[in-house]
Parts: structure tokens; sequence; C-alpha cells
């Protein structure tokens, strides 16, 4: 992202200084360690935003022991005034992008939408509101609204209209649309998620009646809805596909609510496995490089499989951590008394041994290597 000076009293476009505003502006509240995941060295990005704080735009609020970043009064004004279309909607009113608040869960709720929107961008994905098809308006303009990869906040969501009651109280951050299909996606960060399981089952109803029924016919309408959950590390895992308890309702992960329900990461590698999800033939081309010493799978088997070995036992391709996939290849192997090989990416691999049983073998793919040669990406560090 280029540094170029001011000719106004906003950031000049395209750079990283009108990129945290306008993040700040569609989240409420960014908290202050999200910054090191966008795009710029970590002194410019520093510098600038020192700036930013010394011009009146921008400020940290700190309490509870939570930091976070947010637009001053002038940075508001600044911003509707000098793109009104844009920025008014997100000032008006009692909304948590104009007057966020100020208890713990309303800013912990606040930061984890900001953490997905920033992983959305930094996949490649459609993420503003003005740069996408206003698929959620109570009244579309428009049948041919599908432009993806694209992911749509939950206060956009909101806007689909009488709807949107049928899902109050979910904890969805939003809904990707992507040639992969579409998902619900969520965001437990450090926290244990308690799900709110007959809101989360609503959602999901939505998608498909509105959704995949509906306004999206024409592209999902033989596409049951997955979700995504984000989380801090690969920690979680354990505890999301663990039996969990009654208060945090983990069987929402396991019943087959959601097509599939896939663990991703928020850092750099959690953001390269969402573009991957979004581009099936990109995966169709990983999956034929893992395939090159596997035979094909049998349709027949009672083991849900993607190859067999040359031993003739089962191998399932996990780097996506489908937890649902990943448990029923895990039980069946155990109830047929068979050993099976599961593939995941090396990050993945200590928390996945806690998670499978002994007789899932786990064959490594190492990150960096994959990274460069599918995506033609440099290798890079958190």
């Amino acid at each position: 992202m280029r540094v170029t000076r001011r000719k106004g009293p906003l950031p000049s476009p395209n750079t990283f200084p009108e990129l945290l505003l306008t993040i700040i502006a569609l989240s409420g509240e960014v908290p202050s360690a999200l910054v090191s995941r966008l795009p710029g060295s970590d002194s410019y990005k520093a510098y600038a935003i020192k700036i930013l704080k010394r011009e009146k735009l921008l400020r940290t609020y700190y309490h509870d022991g939570l930091r976070g970043l947010r637009l001053t009064t002038t940075a508001k004004r600044l911003l509707a005034a000098g793109q009104p279309d844009r920025y008014r909607p997100l000032f008006t009113g009692d909304t948590a992008t104009n007057a966020p608040k100020y208890s713990v869960p309303h800013r912990l709720r606040l930061h984890r939408m900001a953490e997905v929107l920033v992983a959305a961008y930094n996949a490649g994905l459609l993420t503003f509101p003005w740069e996408k098809p206003p698929v959620f308006q109570t009244e579309p303009s428009d049948t041919n609204l599908y432009i993806g990869p694209a992911y749509y906040s939950s206060r956009e969501v909101k806007e689909i209209g009488a709807q949107a009651t049928m899902i109050r109280g979910s904890r969805s951050t939003g809904i990707l649309l992507c040639d992969g299909g579409i998902y619900a996606v969520y965001n437990t960060a450090s926290a244990r998620m308690k799900w709110e399981y007959k809101a989360e089952v609503r959602l999901k109803a939505m998608i498909q009646t509105d959704l995949c029924h509906g306004r999206l016919a024409r592209w999902f309408m033989d596409s049951p809805p997955g979700a995504i959950v984000f989380g801090d590390g690969m920690d979680q895992l354990e505890h999301l596909m663990g039996p969990g308890s009654k208060e945090t309702r983990n069987y929402l992960i396991m019943d087959g609510t959601f097509r599939c329900f896939h663990y991703l990461t928020l850092d750099h590698r959690g953001e390269v496995l969402l573009r991957l999800l979004c581009d099936p033939e990109r995966k169709a081309e990983l999956d034929e490089i893992l395939s090159q010493d596997l035979s094909k799978g049998s349709t027949n088997w009672l083991i849900e499989h993607d190859a067999i070995d040359e031993h003739g036992c089962p191998v399932l391709f996990g780097y996506t951590c489908d937890m649902p996939r990943i448990r029923r290849f895990d039980d069946a192997l155990g109830l047929h008394g068979l050993t099976g090989t599961l593939y995941c990416f090396d990050f993945q691999e200590p928390a996945l041994r806690r998670v499978c049983g002994s007789r899932v073998a786990l064959q490594c793919i190492d990150f960096d290597a994959f990274e460069g040669s599918v995506f033609h990406i440099p290798q890079t560090t958190d």
C-alpha cells in the first residue's frame, strides 16, 4: 500500500490511513492488535496512527483491559461529507458504527466482527459495501446479484428486512458468498463460543430459503449452507470438536445443521485457507497433487473418504478443517476396526493429533511450500 502526502483533511486514497479509517467506520471499533494484520510495515503503520491521532481523526479507547481504536467525531463528519453515499448510513442513528457501546460484551462483538472483516479483506474477497451487489436489501433492484467471492457483515445481512428478526441473537459475524457455496461465518477468537442454537438454526433456514432458493437460486439452488468459524490459533479446535457442555451447545457443529463446518485460524494461514475455500478450482488442483500416489475412492464404502492408499486404507483430505467430516472419518474407522490417513497442513497437526483417535495417521502438507506453489506467493511470516 503506497504512502502519499495528503491533499486535504482526510488521508489520500489507497493508503494505509484511509484503509484503517474505513475498517473502523465499518466496524465501530477495531482492536489495536488487529493493525498488525493490515498491509504495510509496522514502523510505517505506527507512524501513520500517530499522525491520525495528532490530527484528531483517531483515538484509542482503553477500558476493562480492552484496547481499541475508534473514529473521532471530526473523522465521522469529514468522511460523511466527503463520500456521503458510503459513510453517511454508517454514522446515522443509534448504530454500532455511529454510537458504539462501552460494555465489554458489546466491544468484544465489534472486535470479533472487525477481525473477520480484515481476514476477508486480506483474502482478496469483496468486503466493503460499495464494492458488492446489494444482495440483502429489502427489495433488491436486480436479480443478477452474485459477484463473488464476497463477504457481507451481519450489519449488511440485517438489511434484508423483516426476515432479520428470525436471526436476532445469532453469533454470526456475516455471510460469505463464493463459488464454493454460501457460508455463515463466526469468530470465537480466544474465547469459548456459546452458541445460540435456535438462532443459528433460523439463520441457516433464512440462508436456504431467502438466498439458496430465492435471491441467489441461479447460483446456489443446489448448495445447502455451510459454516466457517475463526479462532486464535489451533488450540480452539479441540474444544469445538469436543462434546462441550449444555451451555456451549457445541453439538451445533456436529449435528448436521450446516453441510460443513470449517475451522480457520485468525492469521495469514487462515486467510490463505479462506481463499482456497472460495476457489474450488485451486482446491481441486491441490487434491489432484495429493492424489498422485493414491487410488480413486470408492462410492460404495461406508467410510467417508477422498482416496485409497496402497494398503487399501481410506484417505481423507482434511486440510480445510471441516470438523464434522473429520469426526465422521475418525468415528467410522473405530466402528469398522480400520486405520486411515488424514492429510492436513503442518501447523494443524498437533491439534488434530489431540482430536483424532489412534486409528488415524496424519500426513502433513508443508504450508509454505503449498502457498508458494498453488498461490504463487513468496514465503512470509505472520
